[in-house]
């Protein structure tokens, strides 16, 4: 697994996951969801897929809004993996945002 370049990075977001930013080596992305329940539950299905992949985000959760950020420790930065998780979480926010 290899760390992406900068240029790497945003053309990927900007061809496929245009909801996410990029910013010191880390892919963000915010939510706001109706309410405590479905921000955790959200969470809990991202949870799932984290654990498949053995990739785990950064995130935090203040009642109805869940922050996510997503670099992989072993390259220092972005990689594919980050992609990957990033595509599962927009898949699975489609169940949850409007």
């Amino acid at each position: 697994m290899k760390k992406l370049t900068e240029k790497e990075v945003t053309v990927f977001l900007k061809e496929n996951l245009m909801d996410w930013t990029f910013e010191k080596d880390t892919i963000l992305r915010n939510f706001k969801l109706k309410t405590f329940v479905e921000a955790f539950s959200f969470m809990t299905a991202i949870a799932s897929e984290a654990e498949k992949m053995n990739h785990h985000p950064n995130w935090e959760n203040v009642y109805n809004k869940v922050n996510i950020a997503l670099n992989t420790h072993d390259v220092g930065g972005v990689s594919l993996k980050d992609f990957e998780l990033a595509t599962h979480i927009d898949l699975i926010a489609k169940n949850y945002t409007n």
